[in-house]
């Protein structure tokens, strides 16, 4: 699965992002889905036996490698890059990648440098506070098709972390019965 769907990861760093408010949902899609404001991974659960996160990176990288986009949402800070494969069944139905400022590391609720394969979700919506803000949406034409993203910022305990996700075809987001 990892070589499958590593080189997608390239993807959402050529994304371009629009506002919630703006962004023009084609008939293909399910708002809810990328609207939702609680845990997708818990909401993901609702719809499969398993789900569960395959690790493809989990490391520190610095603040020249953000992009404008990531810097503007979370600051110029070394962070924590984790991205994995969020599969339901076994089948791939995301593409994580969630940036963490290492200051959002320190003193921290819980441990993320070492989530391991729980998805991420099931983690932070634990935390004593937690709310997502700057949420951002589009869609990418892929050879896979066109794929739908999102970006946003979660807030975990008053401490920042970027989550973008790249939602595959086999995901509950597309509407079945209008793809061809």
């Amino acid at each position: 699965m990892k070589a499958d769907y590593a080189d997608y990861f390239k993807i959402i760093n050529d994304i371009s992002w629009q506002s919630a408010d703006v962004f023009d949902f084609s008939s293909c899609l399910e708002p809810s889905w990328l609207l939702e404001l609680g845990s997708l991974s818990r909401l993901f659960s609702q719809h499969c036996q398993s789900l569960s996160a395959d690790v493809i990176q989990n490391t520190q990288i610095d603040a020249s490698q953000l992009t404008d986009f990531q810097r503007e949402m979370l600051g110029n800070e070394a962070c924590l890059l984790r991205e994995v494969i969020l599969a339901a069944d076994e089948q791939p139905w995301l593409l994580g990648s969630t940036l963490i400022p290492l200051s959002s590391l320190s003193d921290a609720q819980f441990d993320l440098a070492k989530q391991g394969s729980k998805p991420l979700g099931l983690t932070v919506f634990q935390a004593e506070q937690v709310k997502r803000n700057g949420l951002h949406l589009a869609t990418k034409a892929t050879d896979l098709g066109l794929l739908a993203a999102r970006s946003s910022r979660l807030w975990m305990n008053d401490k920042p972390m970027l989550v973008t996700e790249l939602f595959l075809p086999a995901s509950p987001i597309y509407r079945k019965d209008s793809l061809k």
